[in-house]
């Protein structure tokens, strides 16, 4: 069997100071994550995440900047993921929107309340707390070559 990590994009959004969190169906029951999910084929990384905020809350999202590169695995059996966090803005809520598939909510939550709550990941608790330290990268740091000759 080849290896090969996972690429997944995810979303810090606050308002107010309050971080947009989806709250979902895992297989460890429901936990809370930041918008988030996988690289498509034939997709680059902002229209990943742009697509999976939408998917996900029914927000349309703008990102402005790279808050960090993550790589993670739970255990050595377990899956490894490689997980590019944007920092940006929300606009044009649809409520009537269908979330994607295990998605029971969202939530405008503080700090406090995410670190509260059961989470996917401890990533998403290390993204909010690397946003709020000022972390901030360009989005120029990305180059996609897809269907480049």
């Amino acid at each position: 069997m080849v290896w090969k990590p996972h690429v997944t994009v995810a979303a810090i959004i606050e308002r107010e100071q309050r971080f947009l969190m989806v709250e979902e169906f895992t297989p460890h029951g429901l936990q809370f994550n930041q918008p988030a999910g996988h690289l498509e084929e034939h997709e680059d990384l902002i229209h990943a995440v742009k697509r999976e905020v939408c998917e996900e809350t029914a927000w349309k999202f703008t990102p402005e900047y790279i808050t960090s590169v993550q790589l993670w695995r739970r255990n050595p059996q377990s899956l490894t993921f490689v997980r590019f966090c944007f920092s940006g803005k929300c606009f044009d809520y649809d409520p009537t929107q269908t979330l994607d598939d295990g998605i029971v909510a969202s939530h405008w939550l503080t700090r406090e309340e995410i670190a509260a709550k059961p989470l996917r990941s401890p990533l998403v608790l290390s993204s909010v707390d690397e946003y709020l330290s000022g972390q901030r990268y360009p989005l120029t740091l990305l180059k996609s070559f897809l269907d480049y000759a």
